[in-house]
C-alpha cells in the first residue's frame, strides 16, 4: 500500500526538476489497476471499489511527488473509479429496480484488456517467419541455477512496492529538493553503468546500497526508471524468494 508516502518535492518549478516521463514506455493505467487487485487477492468481479480507489490515487500522488510524468489516461482512470465508488455510497431508492452494479463500468474494460493482453503474450511466443522478422533473445536465462518458471519479469509497479520498501527502512528526512542533491540523476546512471559493467547484475537492494540519505536513495531510483525507459536494463524476480534482480544489457 502507498498510504504512508509522505515524500514532496517543493520549491523549484518544472523546468529546474529532473522529470521521468513513462508515457508508450511502461505500464498504463490498466496495469496498475490489475496489480492493485492481484496485491489485495480479491474476486475481479467483487472489487473493494472504496479501498482500491484509495491505493490507486495513493499511488499517482506517489509518482506525482516523485517528478515521474505518466499518461493522462491513468487520470481518466481515477476520475472512473471514484465516479464509481460515489455510486456505491449512494442508497438505493425504494420502489425503484434494482440497478446494476456499478463496478461492472470498471469490470467490463478489465475483462477485455486481459483477454487482449493474455492474446498478445500468445502471439509474441509464436514462432515468426520472414526475412526482416527479428525475434528477441528469451529471458529465461537471467538467473543461472534456477528453473524457467521460477523468474518472472516485473514492471514499474511491482518496483515501486520494492522501493517503498526500501524507503520506510530509512529515517524519515526533510523534504526532498531534487535540485540540490550531490548526484544528479545523470551522474548516478553513469554510476549504475559502470557498476553493472562489472558485476553484469546486481539485486534491487544492492543498488541503494550506497546512498543511506532519502534524497541519494531517490536519485538511485529514478536512475533505474530512466535506465529502464533506455532499454538498459533488465528486471526480473525471483518468485520463491521476492528477490528483484537488475541486469544490464
Amino acid at each position: 500500500m502507498m498510504d504512508n508516502v509522505t515524500e514532496a518535492v517543493p520549491g523549484p518549478s518544472e523546468d529546474d526538476r529532473y522529470r521521468v516521463k513513462l508515457q508508450d514506455v511502461f505500464e498504463g493505467p490498466m496495469d496498475l489497476l490489475v496489480h492493485l487487485i492481484k496485491k489485495a487477492e480479491v474476486d475481479i468481479y467483487d472489487i473493494p471499489i472504496s479501498r482500491i480507489t484509495e491505493q490507486y490515487l495513493a499511488y499517482l500522488e506517489w509518482m506525482q511527488q516523485m517528478n515521474i510524468d505518466f499518461a493522462g489516461d491513468f487520470v481518466l482512470m481515477a476520475s472512473t473509479l471514484t465516479h464509481i465508488k460515489s455510486r456505491m455510497l449512494l442508497p438505493a431508492q425504494i420502489g425503484e429496480e434494482e440497478e446494476e452494479d456499478p463496478r461492472l463500468e470498471i469490470t467490463r474494460p478489465l475483462l477485455e484488456y486481459l483477454r487482449i493482453k493474455s492474446a498478445a503474450e500468445q502471439l509474441a511466443e509464436r514462432n515468426l517467419l520472414g526475412e526482416k522478422t527479428f525475434t528477441r533473445k528469451p529471458d529465461t536465462d537471467i538467473l543461472d541455477g534456477v528453473e524457467d518458471d521460477q523468474v518472472i519479469r516485473i514492471g514499474l509497479f511491482e518496483l515501486i512496492d520494492a522501493f517503498q520498501n526500501i524507503l520506510d527502512k530509512v529515517t524519515p528526512g526533510h523534504r526532498v529538493d531534487l535540485t540540490r542533491n550531490r548526484v544528479s540523476v545523470q551522474e548516478r546512471i553513469t554510476q549504475l553503468t559502470e557498476l553493472l559493467e562489472a558485476r553484469t547484475s546486481m539485486t534491487f537492494d544492492e543498488l541503494f546500497a550506497e546512498g543511506r540519505e532519502r534524497s541519494d536513495i531517490i536519485v538511485t531510483f529514478l536512475a533505474i526508471l530512466e535506465m529502464a525507459k533506455l532499454n538498459l536494463l533488465r528486471i526480473a524476480q525471483h518468485v520463491p524468494t521476492g528477490i528483484i534482480r537488475v541486469f544490464y544489457q
